[in-house]
């Protein structure tokens, strides 16, 4: 490295190099230096901190001082000298400005191709299941942090809800610290080092053929926006965030179908709809007083988002206890139940057929599925005594 005195004048006559960088050395305070690039001039301070040298950048030339930086040089090789590493305070500075909310939405920024359901579910997370933790910086929550509340989330919300949250955590977490250096071990290994994670069953409950007459009597009592999406629900077996987003220029009523274009999978989707739903679409559209959502809402998004509240006034009226997953199970049982093939009975539902070669060489598209959508329509108008 060339030594000079880091004066004024020698700075800005310093060539900029073609390629690379050129470090020079000033004779005045050892340990102080100046980084020529190709475009910009930068002061740094070189010290030893536990025998390892640690070089710390200042600033640029063209808005400090030589007298400035060469100050500022000295106090840095003051804390050097002590075993303080400022490189190592700037970061631990860094990362306690990184909370839970900015992970998140940092998180949400770098993966676009995420589906709006995936996206939902995890702002579902942090909103209402993390939300006291908005603030922390991400490196300030510990494994008995993420260890108990687990367990609340559970006790509250069931083991399944809480198994979400923290693989929502985990995931953002690990995003967040392969782009910083030297982050803590992620937080959520707890749960698998300690066996914590609760097992899961898959739920096989659907709306039964006895019940759902009693099902449908408290449907109808419903106000229109909530028995209309109840019914779509159990006439399409479409997901809850898919209705709910659902927009009127994807539903083409003379063609009489119906086209979802990001779903859980990031697929996109087009159903045919059955005669029932589009009389029950026909008269939501007249009525829609210019809404572009199919069930508007009041809230910022504009669209309806949340169900709980006629979820448990139909299951109070019928007796019936049901999800809205349920009611995509009851669709597929019912179309399985009408010999429905392998294959359309995964298009209807959207699952892909990953591994499968044969199911990769058949293309199902709307007209395929009309004749098993009205086949379905049919039999739950049957056993609903309609």
């Amino acid at each position: 490295m060339p030594n000079l005195r880091l004066t004024r004048r020698q700075i800005d006559e310093l060539p900029h190099p073609e390629a690379g960088q050129v470090y020079y050395r000033d004779t005045t305070l050892p340990g102080f230096g100046l980084r020529v690039g190709s475009r910009t001039k930068m002061y740094f301070a070189e010290g030893q901190v536990h025998g390892r040298t640690r070089r710390v950048t200042i600033g640029r030339a063209d808005v400090f001082a030589p007298e400035v930086a060469r100050k500022r040089a000295l106090a840095l090789l003051a804390e050097m000298s002590e075993g303080q590493d400022p490189n190592e305070q700037k970061r631990k500075a860094r990362t306690e400005q990184i909370t839970l909310a900015t992970s998140f939405t940092n998180f949400f920024e770098a993966r676009t191709t995420l589906s709006p359901y995936t996206v939902g579910s995890y702002q579902r997370s942090v909103r209402l299941y993390l939300k006291s933790w908005q603030k922390t910086p991400l490196t300030m929550i510990t494994r008995q942090m993420v260890l108990k509340r687990h367990q609340e989330i559970a006790k509250a919300h069931g083991e399944t809800t809480a198994n979400n949250v923290m693989r929502h955590l985990r995931s953002v977490y690990n995003f967040i610290a392969a782009t910083e250096e030297d982050f803590p071990p992620n937080p959520v290994q707890i749960l698998s080092q300690a066996r914590a994670w609760y097992r899961e069953r898959r739920r096989q409950t659907v709306v039964t053929a006895l019940d759902l007459p009693m099902w449908w009597k408290a449907v109808m009592a419903e106000p229109e926006y909530s028995r209309d999406f109840l019914l779509l629900a159990l006439f399409t077996g479409m997901r809850r965030g898919e209705l709910s987003r659902l927009r009127w220029e994807n539903v083409d009523l003379r063609a009489r179908t119906l086209h979802l274009p990001t779903t859980k999978n990031g697929d996109p989707l087009s159903l045919p709809l059955a005669g029932f739903l589009v009389e029950l679409l026909e008269a939501r559209s007249k009525a829609s007083g210019g809404s572009e959502w199919v069930f508007p809402g009041t809230g910022k998004v504009g669209h309806l988002v949340e169900t709980k509240k006629f979820l448990a006034r139909v299951g109070a009226g019928s007796g019936v206890a049901f999800t809205m997953h349920d009611l995509r199970r009851t669709f597929i049982t019912i179309a399985e139940s009408l010999d429905v093939p392998h294959y359309a009975l995964k298009r209807l539902l959207n699952h892909r057929t990953n591994g499968d070669v044969t199911g990769g060489y058949i293309v199902i598209n709307v007209e395929r599925l009309r004749d098993p959508v009205e086949k379905v329509a049919t039999r739950i108008l049957e056993l609903a005594n309609v």
